[in-house]
């Protein structure tokens, strides 16, 4: 009798294949979900440049150059234009406040200046002829007013005498009154004569106020005309050094036309110029270092030039205390301008991955030093040496600062 043979359940191609779909499953898992998509790129090590991510002092500052300048510098300009006649020093002189540098001569101006005064000196003689004639009228005046007083004064007396007279019957009536009548008319005289005075003295002094003022004023006016005339003589007006003066016998200078400059010999500053991304940051008082010699001065601005040309503005530096010994007018220093006290915070050093970044990330390489992987950061002040880190790093990693402009964008560096 045969005998039934029972199927076997889970066969060996069963298990295969059902082997065979799960690894198909996890391998398409794997592509989706798991695999790593990142880009990569492999690159030589020795020729990148790696730095630590260091907690320490950071000081926001940038480097500028000054130019040594006096400390006070006053420009000498032409009043007028004219010939050079006559030079009484050279450039480079000591000078004291009021000495001749220059003489000038201008016929025209000269000429103009004489026909001025001339008619100035005739307006001045007829207001001086003026002020004499009402003086004597005044003089008149006083006089006829003391020939009325004295008048007045004799018919007054003589009026009392013959009054007692007539009141003892020594004299007629008529002569009484014929000497009452004459005090009477002397009192008028008098009085009209007092009044008239009076009346012209007020008319008088004002006529001479304004006499006076007008005198004044033409007399002003020559002193001006001789002060213009004084103009063609230049003259140091300050004391110092004489700088910047060039000028020949013969020469020709124009109007407004700059002649030279006196410096200060009592000190000098410095002149730089500063980015104009920085002038909303620039300040009076703000604090500068200058090494020289070996030494450390500091200096503060002074003053700060708002007009800008050619992508920057410029700023006076003075000295704080003690300045460099053997500096020289027209030498150029380099200064730290700093915008920051000292301050503990993350840094990294400065380098070329910044002009790629902007800052916003970087390479950040693994603790085995195989590889490097792109970071998010945020960059806050940098100096001249190095970037704040304000996130994305932490003290001890090891971050690419060199140039990434051959990687492309790639998430991840292969070190080879």
């Amino acid at each position: 009798m045969d005998k039934a043979i029972k199927k076997k359940k889970w066969t060996t191609k069963k298990v295969l294949s059902i082997a065979g779909a799960a690894a198909l499953a996890a391998f398409i898992l794997y592509l989706l979900f798991f695999r790593d998509t990142s880009s990569r790129l492999y690159v030589d090590q020795d020729k990148m440049t790696i730095a630590t991510v260091e907690q320490g002092h950071f000081q926001e500052f940038i480097p500028v150059d000054g130019v040594v300048q006096p400390i006070v510098t006053i420009h000498i300009d032409a009043a007028f234009g004219g010939r050079v006649e006559e030079l009484y020093v050279r450039d480079g002189a000591i000078l004291e406040e009021g000495d001749k540098i220059l003489r000038l001569s201008n016929m025209q101006l000269e000429m103009s200046y004489m026909q001025q005064e001339s008619q100035a000196l005739e307006v001045l003689d007829r207001y001086q002829n003026t002020r004499l004639s009402l003086e004597r009228n005044m003089f008149q005046l006083q006089r006829e007013l003391a020939q009325l007083e004295y008048r007045l004064d004799i018919a007054e007396k003589d009026h009392v005498r013959k009054k007692s007279f007539y009141e003892k019957d020594v004299i007629s009536e008529e002569e009484y009154e014929n000497a009452e009548r004459d005090y009477h008319f002397a009192r008028q005289n008098y009085n009209l004569g007092l009044k008239t005075l009076q009346h012209d003295s007020l008319y008088m002094a004002t006529q001479m106020d304004q006499i006076n003022e007008s005198i004044d004023r033409v007399q002003d006016n020559i002193r001006m005309l001789h002060a213009n005339l004084d103009n063609l003589i230049i003259r140091a007006p300050i004391s110092g050094r004489l700088s910047a003066f060039n000028a020949e016998r013969g020469e020709t200078k124009t109007t407004g036309e700059n002649l030279g400059q006196m410096d200060v010999l009592d000190g000098y500053k410095l002149r730089a110029r500063i980015d104009e991304r920085y002038i909303n940051r620039t300040f009076v008082g703000q604090i500068a270092t200058l090494n020289y010699g070996g030494e450390s001065y500091d200096l503060e601005i002074s003053k700060i030039y708002s007009n800008i040309t050619g992508g920057a503005f410029e700023v006076d530096l003075e000295f704080n205390g003690s300045e460099p010994e053997g500096i020289r007018r027209g030498q150029t220093i380099q200064l730290r301008l700093q915008f920051s006290g000292v301050a503990e915070a993350l840094i990294i050093p400065r380098g070329g991955f910044y002009q790629t970044t902007g800052g916003n990330w970087i390479y950040v390489v693994d603790p085995a030093g195989s590889q490097a992987t792109k970071r998010q950061i945020r960059i806050g002040r940098q100096n001249i040496h190095h970037y704040e880190v304000l996130e994305g790093l932490e003290p001890g990693e090891r971050v690419v600062v060199s140039s990434y402009d051959s990687y492309g964008d790639r998430d991840r560096l292969i070190f080879r």
